[in-house]
């Protein structure tokens, strides 16, 4: 037995509850009525869609929210009529967000399961170890997720394109907050890989050209439990701000031990990216803060994102977060791309892909992303906002304003990219 799940196969070992694997199939079949008779219909040789997502370990809510995103997208194209008339089918692998897993994740969804395109990706490490496998490859490789810029910057690849922000775009939406309502003396708490590295350089940058002073860095591993002694340090350094970078179960458990030591009532907290599954994980006296949403689900005045809360909610009984939007986006990108080009050949699926802006019913939010074709990198829309100590699930965010991504972001050429195609 693997660890792979097609969206026909409820066997896995993936830490995932029946009823996510049940709302995984009807929203790749039957309650997007796709019934079987339809199926048949379309092509009899499906089209693979590989997704090397995290289900256990620290990133496992965030990954299991993309991977929902990606099948209720799947069972939309299905009843579109596939992709070049053929039926689509996801095979999952769990990474548990750790390289070498991913890295023979992905060699064996390309090698043993011959998917024709990949995605997925929590992890930046794990997003660039993707990118390299999918060049080596040939193979199309979306980032769903991994947010550093180097995906789409120094290592940018005609294989690869990327939804999730950039971590530019992530922190100058931040900063624009913070700089204009606190002090200017920040203390920082980094995941000590490539996602809070990249984080870290950018804000720090940002603080020196507004004149601010940088009172230190607590600095660890992916997956710490105990930030005690660092957070002692912090707090007696009395910061202005505590800029926030840890993600998942880190953030939770950081949030929960500052709260202990009174922290959260005393010192304003700042996060680059903020995400409704950690949120619904703390107790209302840890929820403090203004951070940065890649998406939001209360959008009262969009219908097409009205439809999709409620097509999700059906499903999972639960509120879509950013993470099922970027499943859902990514999944969909490809769909069309392929579509778009009439082919599976992934050189011409990239060039359909490139400069591809995503319809109204895909981008679910108040500006239409694209991917840019310079260096394949989505832009798209940034919520920046508060977050809500008094509210319940998933009222846990108050958007205060809305930020195109494309204002934000660095050029393809400020990043590095030097984007090639095979002749």
């Amino acid at each position: 037995m693997t660890e792979s799940k097609s969206i026909f196969n409820a066997a896995s070992k993936r830490r995932i509850s029946r009823r996510s694997v049940l709302a995984s199939a009807a929203a790749a079949g039957v309650a997007a009525g796709v019934g079987p008779n339809i199926v048949k219909a379309l092509g009899e040789v499906p089209v693979k869609i590989g997704e090397n997502d995290p289900f256990t370990g620290t990133y496992a809510a965030l990954g299991n929210s993309q991977h929902e995103g990606a099948m209720l997208a799947l069972g939309q194209i299905n009843k579109a009529g596939g992709i070049l008339g053929r039926k689509v089918e996801i095979i999952a692998e769990d990474n548990a967000a750790d390289v070498g897993k991913a890295t023979t994740k992905f060699h064996k969804l390309v090698d043993k399961d011959k998917v024709d395109f990949v995605e997925g990706s929590v992890s930046s490490a794990v997003a660039l170890a993707c990118e390299h496998a999918a060049a080596l490859k040939g193979v199309l490789y979306v980032a769903t997720g991994g947010h550093v810029d180097s995906v789409t910057g120094t290592h940018c690849s005609w294989t690869t394109f990327k939804t999730c922000s950039d971590t530019w775009m992530l922190n100058k939406a931040l900063a624009s907050v913070l700089l204009s309502k606190y002090g200017k003396r920040w203390y920082f708490s980094t995941p000590d890989y490539a996602w809070g590295h990249f984080l870290y350089a950018g804000m720090t940058k940002i603080l020196k050209e507004a004149g601010g002073t940088n009172l230190g860095n607590l600095l660890m591993p992916l997956g710490t439990t105990d930030f005690t002694a660092g957070l002692i340090k912090i707090k007696e350094a009395k910061p202005d701000v505590l800029i926030v970078f840890n993600a998942g179960d880190d953030f939770v458990n950081l949030m929960k031990q500052a709260t202990q030591f009174g922290m959260t009532e005393k010192i304003p907290f700042g996060y680059s990216l903020i995400e409704l599954e950690p949120l619904a994980a703390l107790p209302a006296v840890a929820r403090t803060g203004w951070g940065v949403m890649e998406w939001w689900w209360d959008q009262p005045n969009n219908p097409h994102v009205q439809s999709f809360v409620a097509e999700y909610r059906k499903l999972y009984k639960k509120t879509p977060s950013a993470r099922s939007w970027l499943g859902f986006a990514t999944t969909h990108a490809i769909a069309m791309a392929a579509n778009d080009a009439k082919t599976l050949n992934p050189i011409k699926v990239s060039h359909s892909m490139a400069g591809m802006k995503l319809p109204p019913e895909v981008a679910l939010g108040p500006y239409q992303p694209f991917y840019r074709a310079a260096d394949h990198q989505c832009m798209i829309t940034e919520f920046v906002g508060q977050v809500n100590s008094k509210g319940t699930y998933p009222n846990l965010f108050t958007v205060e304003k809305e930020i195109p991504g494309a204002t934000l972001a660095a050029s393809p050429e400020e990043k590095g990219c030097k984007m090639t195609y095979p002749a």
